[in-house]
């Protein structure tokens, strides 16, 4: 593999790592993991932002009028800690080095964010997982991957996500829908694009770190992005 890109920032979900019974499956995440290991091996500095929603979906969750949103989206990110924890292990299990990073510290557990600190340690070939979202209620994990990766200088985020790329319509409900190849930023907001949450995108755009959407179900797709290779939908300036 030539790799195209020096420093990425992969968004997962915490959905991609549940299983049919429990709520973070060691043998659902493995496959993923896998393949992030050949591309850090291949040289590329690798950060990841996780999310926490096989857990819980922070203010999504059906909690009625009994939590409040704040409190709500505040579960959601330590749920993302959780996962980071996780991660980290499986990793290590796996021969990568990683270093878990969070929004909020936790005293013996994980320390907080500093964008110094995260660049230190993707030059040293350790791979930065940023958990605990953005520490900040009423935003998705998309404002932490696209914040992140403004303070990292990532050259792109790879979005891993269920679909195989962008699409004028949910391909899951209509099997017409049309998927792009690749898009503007503006084309994609003309469209009104569920590419993700409204201010992380424009944050991309502003700051002109291209997004590539595209699914792992599909084998060593994460390789083919990593290679410059047509694979799911890029969106750039």
């Amino acid at each position: 593999m030539k790799p195209a890109f020096k420093r990425v920032l992969i968004k997962l979900s915490g959905e991609l790592f549940a299983g049919d019974q429990n709520t973070f499956d060691v043998n659902a995440a493995k496959p993923i993991l896998n393949v992030i290991k050949e591309v850090v091996e291949a040289g590329v500095e690798v950060a990841i932002v996780i999310g926490g929603g096989n857990i819980l979906r922070g203010g999504r969750a059906a909690f009625g009028h009994l939590i409040d949103r704040a409190t709500a989206d505040t579960m959601g990110m330590l749920a993302t800690i959780i996962n980071g924890l996780a991660l980290s292990d499986i990793f290590n299990m796996i021969g990568v080095q990683t270093h878990v990073l969070s929004s909020r510290s936790i005293d013996g557990v994980v320390e907080a964010t500093n964008h110094k600190r995260a660049c230190a340690l993707l030059q040293q070939k350790k791979v930065v997982i940023f958990a605990g979202g953005t520490g900040n209620p009423f935003v998705t994990t998309d404002s932490t991957a696209s914040l992140r990766a403004c303070e990292i200088k990532a050259d792109a985020i790879l979005k891993v996500t269920t679909v195989d790329g962008v699409y004028d319509r949910d391909p899951k409900k209509d099997a017409d829908a049309k998927r792009f190849e690749a898009l503007s930023f503006d084309e994609a907001l003309q469209k009104q694009l569920q590419v993700m949450d409204l201010a992380a995108f424009i944050q991309c755009r502003d700051f002109s770190i291209p997004i590539c959407v595209f699914s792992m179900n599909e084998p060593q797709a994460l390789i083919r992005v990593i290679s410059g290779e047509k694979q799911g939908t890029w969106v750039r300036n």
